[in-house]
């Protein structure tokens, strides 16, 4: 499985595509986070959901400072580096996990890999702030790209979120990011409706023909709250079957906020699809 792409530099990590799934665990530090985790930007909360996740055994950490839940408010860029910028520099100094910067704004994604950041996830896919690219461009980082329709609706659903990924694609080519660099997302809960997510996670291998490696991050999602009928605080099983099925389908990283539990549904997972025993 994608043993043709070559493997991803983050920071001191390679991320070698195929061989097993990497797991992102969440750390939110918007005080209004839909999955009720938002640290509002408290440092030593911040540290100390780090070392767990380090100890848990994720591969990178994805520190984001704006909530992406719909209808949140927008946050400044000042505001969003005052809650991101302490943060990863004091995770950076003491917890040996890779850090990724959760960010559609081009100045805070330059001022998280100043800080130590070796990784972007652009929720956007650069429709926001193409800019985006040139920092990952001049910073050699790893790129991720969300394929996000919210407040537009899909005339015909999967071949339009194929072309949304390739023109970001094409955006960040354009913009001399390295190809081995780019990691695609579908974009489970971002403009799509619950069957359309649903949809995503059944049909996920029809991606693998962009030649991109593939993150998902269906965790604590609200399509899983709507089939088990459940709150955001307890949808870890529901999550657990979306990630095992994204895995058999071809995901190749899972962005996650129960990261003990996830590590363990991705390794077993690992070991069926992949034949892979750690």
């Amino acid at each position: 499985m994608m043993g043709d792409i070559i493997p991803t530099q983050c920071g001191m990590v390679e991320l070698r595509w195929g061989e097993r799934t990497y797991v992102m665990g969440v750390l939110n530090l918007a005080p209004d986070s839909f999955s009720g985790d938002g640290l509002g930007g408290d440092v030593e909360q911040a540290l100390s959901r780090a070392r767990m996740f380090q100890e848990e055994g994720v591969d990178i950490i994805d520190v984001g400072g704006e909530s992406t839940r719909p209808g949140s408010t927008p946050v400044s860029v000042e505001e969003e580096l005052g809650r991101v910028i302490p943060a990863i520099e004091r995770i950076v100094g003491e917890v040996g996990v890779p850090i990724s910067i959760d960010t559609y704004k081009s100045e805070v994604a330059r001022r998280a890999i100043d800080s130590g950041a070796g990784m972007i996830n652009d929720i956007w896919g650069l429709k926001y702030d193409p800019r985006i690219a040139d920092v990952a461009r001049e910073y050699r980082v790893p790129l991720i790209i969300v394929q996000n329709q919210r407040n537009r609706p899909y005339n015909d659903f999967f071949p339009e979120l194929i072309r949304g990924l390739r023109w970001s694609i094409g955006i960040a080519l354009e913009r001399g990011v390295q190809e081995g660099n780019i990691i695609i997302d579908p974009g489970i809960g971002f403009g799509k409706t619950p069957e359309q997510n649903l949809e995503i996670t059944r049909r996920l291998g029809e991606l693998k023909g962009l030649g991109r490696p593939i993150l998902i991050g269906p965790s604590r999602k609200s399509v899983i709250g709507l089939v088990l009928d459940l709150p955001v605080d307890q949808r870890l099983e529901g999550t657990a079957a979306a990630v095992a099925i994204g895995i058999a389908n071809g995901a190749d990283m899972v962005r996650v906020h129960d990261a003990r539990e996830m590590v363990r549904v991705t390794r077993m997972s690992d070991a069926i699809v992949r034949g892979k025993i750690w």
